[in-house]
């Protein structure tokens, strides 16, 4: 047992790390209380599934866009005092919407804009943060690692944070949700303020910024077991992981439910994330993760579908868990792929068109579903997704044996010759 917890852990040997993951331990749990209180309280407010799609794409959509430039900057300068600033950046965002609610200005176009903000600062963020591992892991072969702890942190918080909110909101309101998020910025300043990085030296000769995103996505095209990988997620990202956010109107419409009812949503998927998530920290080596990715992928497209024909709030529930293990892993899985087997000199633009697949896809794909739920119904649409899921395997499947099959006959002619 000892020695399965070093394994897990390993990577809190370095202090660095140690100092990020305590601080984004408490922010990420403030994260997710205001995630959940801003989508119940859109639908609240409103009633539309339409704007309760649009309040996530407009969290999310700038990293579609602006995902490769953030790889491409984010290269050029020092990764741990732009980590600074752009926590700085998010905790003034936060405060602002903290203030609003408040003040009891439930004004739609408000939030809705400072949704985009968040989304903007995130883009940069997101890449900032993934690319700061190898800068606060002392032991290269621990990166693996931290990025399974964090993304373990990152799931624990989605299990705690809906919980809290849906207690908070019920017993105090939503304007306390906000208040939290704002104060769990603050141990992350003092985190991020403690740590010891060696001093960044500014590369010389650099490309320009188009050249740059050009030779990033040259790169991408040539790994091309990398690129199978991000068109994999991004089908995912558009058609698939975008199921929850119709998990208020299942909540609320499908089962009768209220702000805990949502929270308990949210919370199973979160189990099922940290189960996948602490699977991943456990591993010895990434050699077998495209394996991972494939079998999480399968048990994401089954539970959806299982979610979306069942009466039952306990077996729905359950798909929610499973699906929070097939998505985790899934994701994080390509993330660690990518972390382990990018060069150095690309790693920030690799990162890069991950979070563009990842994160900048799901806010389309949320917008989307949103759309197509308006004709089909909730359920309909889920069982779509779900099949979609599963065909994206076949594919993934399919193209993979027929290159390993035009290679076997490339060897043979030249093995004739």
């Amino acid at each position: 047992m000892y020695q399965r917890n070093e394994i897990m852990f390993r990577a809190l040997q370095s202090r660095n790390f140690k100092l990020f993951f305590y601080g984004q331990s408490v922010s990420v749990i403030g994260t997710w209380l205001q995630k959940t209180a801003v989508s119940w309280m859109v639908y609240s407010i409103t009633g539309s599934v339409f704007l309760l799609g649009l309040a996530t794409f407009l969290s999310m959509i700038p990293s579609l866009f602006l995902a490769p430039l953030a790889g491409s900057i984010i290269g050029r300068y020092n990764r741990h005092r732009t980590m600074i600033v752009l926590q700085t950046l998010a905790m003034l965002q936060a405060g602002t919407l903290a203030l609003l609610i408040y003040l009891k200005i439930y004004n739609i176009t408000f939030i809705l804009a400072l949704s985009l903000i968040q989304g903007i600062i995130n883009a940069f963020d997101m890449n900032c943060r993934q690319t700061m591992m190898v800068d606060i892991v002392d032991n290269k072969e621990d990166v693996a690692n931290a990025v399974s702890l964090n993304s373990t942190i990152t799931n624990f918080a989605r299990i705690a944070g809906p919980a809290f909110a849906g207690i908070i909101l019920h017993q105090y309101g939503e304007d306390i949700c906000f208040i939290g998020n704002f104060l769990s910025y603050i141990p992350v300043l003092i985190s991020l303020s403690l740590m010891r990085i060696k001093p960044y030296t500014k590369t010389t000769n650099q490309l320009s910024m188009i050249d740059d995103l050009i030779e990033g996505l040259d790169y991408i095209k040539k790994e091309n077991e990398m690129g199978k990988m991000l068109l994999m997620l991004a089908c995912s990202s558009l058609f698939v992981i975008s199921f929850n956010t119709l998990m208020p109107v299942f909540a609320k419409d499908i089962f009768n439910g209220n702000a805990q009812t949502f929270s308990w949503f949210e919370s199973a998927a979160g189990i099922g994330s940290i189960i996948s998530a602490i699977y991943l920290a456990n591993l010895k080596s990434a050699e077998k993760i495209d394996k991972i990715m494939l079998t999480a992928s399968i048990l994401l497209g089954i539970s959806l579908f299982i979610l979306a024909i069942s009466n039952s709030l306990i077996v729905t529930l359950l798909c929610m868990v499973l699906s929070g293990i097939g998505m985790m892993g899934q994701t994080s899985s390509i993330n660690i792929y990518i972390q382990t087997n990018s060069t150095s000199r690309m790693r920030s633009r690799s990162i890069s068109y991950y979070l563009m697949a990842y994160q900048g896809m799901i806010p389309v794909g949320s917008l989307l579903i949103s759309y197509v739920s308006h004709f089909f119904g909730p359920r309909t649409t889920v069982a779509i997704q779900g099949i979609i899921c599963l065909l994206s395997v076949v594919l993934f499947i399919y193209y993979r044996k027929q290159k390993n099959s035009n290679e076997l006959q490339t060897c043979r002619v030249h093995y004739k010759n």
